[in-house]
Parts: structure tokens; C-alpha cells; sequence
């Protein structure tokens, strides 16, 4: 550290020191009173508190130097993945390649700052030769150098691994943004051996029950030219697919459909198997799990009405075309043979009627508290209608009818229609609507309002009322197949008014979740190397979200093996971090209790395996050769592991560095140089008052 005057000259220094001795000589110049010693002390004494106070106040500045020497930082980058250790080059000894890599660490640590990690699907400190990983990122491992080390001295970068990276980006781009040469060591074997795999298997993880589904199987073969294997798909152990492969050419890759049926709900086990080929390399790759959860969506809907009508073909065919609902046509003496509660959603189409040929049905409509949409028309009682509901009343009702269009109403929220259909239903024909005056509760939420000819009015024509939790819709007037001809004069190329039909029967029988306590995976499918996460809610009887009692959890596998957990508790709800889990299906059970009342939720879950690391047996020397050439590094194979602590060793780009470091402090901050001062100054008082000088 060096420290040195600055921001003053040292003209001003001397011009202090100079009004200091002109202070001095003046006032002991002529005193023949004191001892001549004791003159040119307390002299001296004057001199240099004088010139202290005068330098003070220039207020000069003190610059401190101070200096840093950063020895450069050598990262090993030790890949611990499981297709390092699956797969070796003919004559590799592994333990010789720990010790050699230990003791290249070593050698190293005498001059360099030597950080040492082993990555796979994440990055670790030290070295690991295990090689489970389950994934290969060498992106993140120079990602966590890039954030740690981003303003050290990086001399250089040892990359130990075979090249095959599974997961992240690609690592060229990150050596770009490190620039600091990379040697790497091409672990692995970049001969192709001979293998047959499954490579990827493309599929939809949810499916609908009783629907076909099929999935994409990519096989891959090496080396097994002119030979056959049989690809085999089991669905919960049961074989349901198998066809014969031809493989042709050592470098073979076929994409193949398989088609299957979901006929079971729940979560679907399939295995995608290849028979083994002799003296294959690895059969670890050779088939591939995954789930598929198989759910019974479809929605039932019923379409009430006490007579045929053209507004019910139009309405029965844009439920319809939804492959997740399915409607029902029910009229005049069937509706007493049906069972509205078999369905999620029942259209009362210009029901009640005038001749009151449903009332028995009705009543069990009512009895239900089902989601209702209620169309009206000209054979609508209307008087009836007021009293089955209480949302919506149109009284004074003389059995005339009146025509009226749909206008957008602004602020509509609950499903999305394009502009162009908003457009496209304002130049549609009028419907006809029992002429009346209209009543609705004010919590109803319109879609169109009525225009009456050009006039535009705020009653509604197609709108929702959500009454405690039931869902209700209201469609005051007929001629929905007028409408239909409308877009067949504009040759639309889709319906607008199937989308509107369709995406209203889906906002009615959505049901709201109103249970007390609810408990669910932050997902439905995960990866084995990933956490499973539960969230917990649990609500009181006012149903505010409260969390004092304890929640647990039963975690139960395929086996039939229990894993029991206790959630954590956040300000209003439950957390749970269960970590991994081996990949198969799990079902859980939550349990807890409230005011006296045991409450409990379940539901599943499953885990895939991860198989990346055996679908790539060949390593990818070239890769790590470009790599070192892009970084101004070199490629080095095990044999020569050693070489490279002399390779960093003569390069002169790899050296320490000195940081220089300025700081400026004013002078007047030096409390030290007051106390100087005021000591000077007392014992000069005090020698003069000693001798009779004051």
C-alpha cells in the first residue's frame, strides 16, 4: 500500500510551512526571557501546529493506494451422468483416470486457485465418479461459472466429459460468453456400437375414455444392418400392440404410429419395448414407460322440448361437434320417461309450453338445482316461467311476439368471442321474443343486448345468472336457425355460432369446486429428478381459509408401499415438498379435522423415468474438439491427463493479476491530526506558563 499527498500542491504545503515559521520567529524573535533551548522547542512546537491548522483549511485530500493480486482460477468440470459411466473406450482404466484427475487438481492447486464440479441434471462442488446422473447440462455448469466467477481472474476451464449433452442449451454458446480456453477430456467411446433403441416417444398425457389415441415411436439401430427386432406395446402389463421391425442400415431410424383405445379411466401404464439384439452394447434403452391419464370428460347434455323445432337441430349440432359432450334430444311424452339427473346440463327449450304437457318433468328439474338454460319462444308459457324461476321476470306478456337483434354488450368476460364474430352476430336476422316487459336480477351478466330495428336498448337477449353457485342461462327468443343462414349467405368458413352454442354449454356446466378442503400436486406427471410439491387449502364454514390444524399425507406407489408426510404450514394454507420419487404411479390420501368434522381429499400422480443418458451410447468427440479450438483450448484424451497442468503452465494468457485500488479521504476526517494539534498546543501553553511567559 502506498500513501502520498494529493489534490494540494506542494506549493501550498510550503506556503503553510512558511506562515508557521514567520508565526514562530515573530513571537520568540525578541523573548530573551527563556531559555534558548526552550525557545527553539516551543518554536519548533508553534511551527507545526501552525502549519497544521493553516493545511487544514485547504481541506487537501489523501489518495491511498492499494494493491491485489488474483491468481488465476482453474475450474475442473467433472461430468458425473450415467452415459459416462455406461460406456467406456477400449483400454480406459477408471480408477487410473480418478487418480490422474486428483492429482492434475493437485499439481495445479501449487500455483492457480484450482475449484473443482461435477455436473449432470445439476451442478455440485468437488468431484463425483458415481455417474448417476439422469440428465447431461453442460450449459448449467458454465452458466453457475459465468454467475460466480464473472469478475475473477478465469485463467481456464478442464472439461472432462463424452460429449453427449441431453439437457440445457447448446455449450458452444456459452463458451462465448465466458472467453476463457477450455481443455476438455474426451472421456467415452465415439465408435458406434451395435444397439437398438428407442429413442423418444411422442404422446398426448391426458386422453378422454373411449377415445382413439395415437402415439409416435422413434427406434433407432446401430451397426445391425439386415436384421429384425419387434416392437411390443403392454398397457398395464397386458400386451395390446405388436408389429415386426426391418432394420436397414447401420445407421437406421423409423418413426412408427401405434394406434390404441382408452377404454378404462385412470391413469394407464404403457411400456414400449424392443427385443434385444445379440451382443447389443446396452438393452437399458431398449424400452421406454409412460403414463397416460384416461378421463371420462364428456359432458351429458339435455335438450328438453315439447315439440320439433329447426332451433334444436342447430343447437343438437353444435353440442355435438365438442367430442367431450354428448347431447340427447328428449320430446313431448319422452321428457316423463327421462332422468334429468343423468346430465350436467339441460336446455329447456321454450319450456314450460302453452299446453303444459311437462309439468311432471319440470318438477324434477327444479328438485335438482342442475345448471338450466331456458330458451323462449313463442309457445313458451310465460306465466309458467315466471314461477319455475325466480332470477327473470317478463310480465305483461299477451302471447304477441316481437323481432329483436343481438348487439354486443361491452364488458362480457366469462368466455371470449373474436372481434369478427361480434361483428359477424350484429348483421345476423332478428330473433323472435315474447313481447313483454322484462325483468332480470341485477347480477345477470349479458352477452348481446336487444336491438329493437335500429334502436339499441340495456336489456338483455342472451345472458348468465349465477344464483348462490347454480348457473343459469337465458336465451329470450327463437330463430336460432335463422342465424344459421345467415353465415351460410356469408359463407363463413367457421361458425361463429357454433363456437357461441358451444363455448355457453361449456361456461354452464363447468362446475365450481366448493369443497371444504382440497388438496393437489402442483402437476399432474413429473420427472424422477424432480420434487413432488403438494398444496393444501382448507376453508371454515364461513369458507375463509384458515390453517390450524395438521394436515397429513399418504403417499402410496404400485407396490402398494405407504410414505407418510406432515404439511408445512404458510400463512393461510399448507405447503409439502416430498421430494423425488422412483418413477411409477402414485395415489395419495390427505386427512385432517376441523370443528369436530374429518375432512379428506385424494388423488394421483406419476413419475417418469428419465432414459436420456442410455438413448445416446456414442460419445461426441467432435463436439468437445470445437469447443477447445472455439476457446483457444485443446482437446486431450485420458492417457494425457496429465499433459494438460503443462499446456496452462505455458500459456502466458493465464497469469496473476494486479488490482489497483484508489481511495480519496479529505484531511479534515483525520480526527488523530485535531489531537495532534490540541497536544501541541497544550504542552506550548503549558511550558509558557510554566516559565512566566503568559
Amino acid at each position: 500500500m502506498n500513501s502520498f499527498f494529493a489534490g494540494t500542491s506542494i506549493l501550498y504545503f510550503l506556503g503553510c510551512l512558511a506562515l508557521g515559521i514567520l508565526y514562530a520567529f515573530l513571537l520568540y524573535r525578541g523573548n530573551k526571557n527563556l531559555d534558548k533551548k526552550l525557545r527553539y522547542g516551543l518554536a519548533t512546537i508553534r511551527i507545526i501546529a501552525v502549519t497544521a491548522i493553516a493545511w487544514l483549511l485547504f481541506a487537501p485530500l489523501i489518495k491511498t493506494l492499494n494493491y491485489t493480486l488474483d491468481k488465476p482460477v482453474i475450474i475442473i468440470g467433472q461430468d458425473n451422468s450415467l452415459s459416462v459411466g455406461q460406456v467406456k473406450a477400449p483400454g480406459f482404466n477408471q480408477n487410473l483416470y480418478e487418480q490422474n484427475l486428483k492429482t492434475l487438481q493437485d499439481k495445479l492447486s501449487d500455483k492457480y486457485e484450482v475449484k473443482a464440479y461435477n455436473f449432470s441434471d445439476k451442478v455440485n462442488d468437488g468431484l463425483d465418479f458415481k455417474n448417476q446422473g439422469k440428465l447431461s447440462d453442460a450449459s448449467s455448469f458454465f452458466q453457475k461459472i459465468k454467475d460466480e466467477y464473472a469478475n475473477r481472474n478465469v485463467g481456464a476451464i478442464i472439461l472432462a466429459t463424452d460429449g453427449i449433452f441431453n439437457h440445457g442449451g447448446n455449450p458452444l454458446y456459452s463458451i462465448n460468453q465466458i472467453n476463457t480456453p477450455v481443455y476438455t477430456v474426451a472421456l467415452g467411446d465415439s465408435i458406434p456400437k451395435r444397439d437398438v433403441l428407442i429413442s423418444n416417444v411422442n404422446y398426448n398425457n391426458i386422453v378422454y375414455l373411449d377415445d382413439d389415441f395415437t402415439i409416435e415411436v422413434q427406434v433407432q439401430a446401430f451397426q445391425s444392418d439386415r436384421e429384425s427386432t419387434a416392437l411390443t406395446v403392454n398397457q398395464n402389463g397386458a400386451k395390446v400392440q405388436q408389429q415386426s421391425i426391418a432394420i436397414s442400415g447401420n445407421s437406421f431410424v423409423k418413426t412408427i404410429p401405434v394406434k390404441l383405445h382408452a377404454g378404462k379411466v385412470g391413469i394407464q401404464k404403457y411400456t414400449v419395448q424392443l427385443t434385444a439384439l445379440q451382443n447389443e452394447i446396452t438393452t437399458k434403452n431398449n424400452s421406454q414407460t409412460f403414463y397416460v391419464e384416461v378421463i371420462d370428460g364428456r359432458q351429458k347434455v339435455l335438450l328438453a322440448a315439447a315439440a320439433p323445432h329447426p332451433d334444436l337441430a342447430v343447437l343438437k349440432e353444435a353440442v355435438s361437434l365438442n367430442k367431450h359432450y354428448e347431447a340427447k334430444l328428449a320430446l313431448a311424452d319422452d321428457l316423463n320417461a327421462t332422468d334429468p339427473s343423468k346430465f350436467d346440463l339441460i336446455v329447456l327449450y321454450q319450456l314450460p309450453d302453452v299446453q303444459n304437457i311437462s309439468t311432471a318433468f319440470l318438477q324434477k328439474v327444479k328438485a335438482l338445482k342442475k345448471p338450466i338454460w331456458y330458451v323462449l319462444g313463442a309457445q313458451s308459457n310465460v306465466n309458467a316461467f315466471n314461477q319455475i324461476q325466480n332470477q327473470v321476470n317478463l310480465g305483461a306478456a299477451n302471447g304477441s311476439i316481437q323481432e329483436v337483434y343481438p348487439d354486443f354488450a361491452n364488458g362480457f368476460t366469462s368466455f371470449n368471442l373474436s372481434e369478427e364474430d361480434k361483428k359477424r352476430f350484429s348483421t345476423f336476422d332478428p330473433l323472435l321474443m315474447p313481447f313483454g316487459r322484462l325483468t332480470v336480477n341485477a347480477s345477470a351478466t349479458p352477452i348481446f343486448n336487444q336491438r329493437i330495428g335500429k334502436v339499441s336498448t340495456s336489456q338483455p337477449l342472451l345472458f348468465f345468472i349465477n344464483d348462490n353457485g347454480q348457473k343459469a342461462g337465458y336465451l329470450m327468443g327463437e330463430g336460432l336457425w335463422r342465424w344459421k343462414l345467415s353465415e351460410a349467405e356469408n359463407e363463413s368458413e367457421q361458425s361463429s355460432l357454433n363456437d357461441l352454442i358451444s363455448k355457453t354449454v361449456q361456461y354452464l356446466s363447468v362446475k365450481d369446486d366448493k369443497r371444504r378442503f382440497k388438496v393437489f400436486t402442483s402437476k399432474s406427471a413429473y420427472d424422477e429428478n424432480e420434487s413432488i410439491q403438494f398444496n393444501g387449502t382448507l376453508y371454515n364454514e364461513s369458507y375463509q381459509a384458515v390453517n390450524e390444524p395438521e394436515v397429513k399425507l399418504q403417499v402410496k406407489n404400485e407396490a402398494g408401499k405407504y410414505f407418510n408426510y406432515v404439511f408445512s404450514k404458510t400463512e393461510t394454507a399448507y405447503q409439502l415438498d416430498a421430494g423425488t420419487m422412483a418413477a411409477g404411479n402414485y395415489s395419495y390420501t390427505a386427512s385432517t379435522s376441523l370443528g369436530g368434522k374429518k375432512f379428506t381429499a385424494s388423488g394421483s400422480f406419476y413419475v417418469n423415468a428419465l432414459i436420456a443418458e442410455y438413448q445416446q451410447t456414442t460419445a461426441n468427440h467432435q463436439l468437445l474438439n470445437t469447443i477447445s479450438k472455439q476457446s483457444n483450448g485443446k482437446l486431450f484424451m485420458p492417457a494425457d491427463l496429465l499433459k494438460i497442468a503443462d499446456e496452462i503452465l505455458k500459456n502466458e494468457n493465464i497469469k496473476t493479476i494486479s488490482y489497483e485500488d484508489r481511495k480519496y479521504d479529505e484531511l479534515i476526517n483525520m480526527k488523530w491530526l485535531f489531537g495532534l494539534i490540541l497536544i501541541l498546543l497544550t504542552t506550548e501553553w503549558f511550558l509558557r506558563k510554566r516559565n512566566g511567559e503568559l
